[in-house]
């Protein structure tokens, strides 16, 4: 479980380089727009499996997205004082854009589907090569 969790929190740290990298100069208009933001599900989903070490934390990412997406519609002094230094907007972001809305859920979907295939090929690899005894698909041994 640790092995887990550390994994996650290198991946969260590899996100928010590539979510920082997703802003760069002379990216096509489409990543500056879309990338980042499904790249923030994926943070939130890593960071949630960090700390609640259970498989089903997609819901969960997408929904404190949306809850962050939602509360840059509010205009609080606080919020907005926060949102104008680099690291509050980072975080909080700066306006409310209903497409983020759909690629937080992207992002979320992928880091689900993307974990369950890496646990596919770690439980592949550690059982080992499979042998063909006949009994299934594929040419029979000789």
């Amino acid at each position: 479980m640790l092995r887990a969790r550390l994994l996650a929190l290198a991946a969260a740290a590899l996100t928010v380089a590539a979510g920082l990298a997703s802003r760069a100069p002379g990216l096509p208009g489409f990543v500056h727009a879309y990338v980042g933001d499904a790249l923030y599900a994926v943070l939130i989903y890593l960071l949630l499996r960090v700390v609640f070490p259970v498989r089903r934390v997609a819901v969960a990412a997408v929904a404190i997205c949306f809850g962050i997406e939602a509360s840059q519609a509010w205009h609080l002094p606080a919020l907005d004082a926060a949102r104008a230094t680099r690291l509050g907007a980072l975080i909080l972001g700066r306006g409310f854009v209903w497409s983020d809305l759909v690629c937080y859920a992207i992002g979320a979907a992928a880091a689900a589907l993307g974990e369950g295939g890496v646990r596919r090929i770690g439980a592949a690899m550690a059982a080992g090569p499979r042998l063909n005894n006949g009994s299934g698909p594929g040419p029979s041994p000789r």
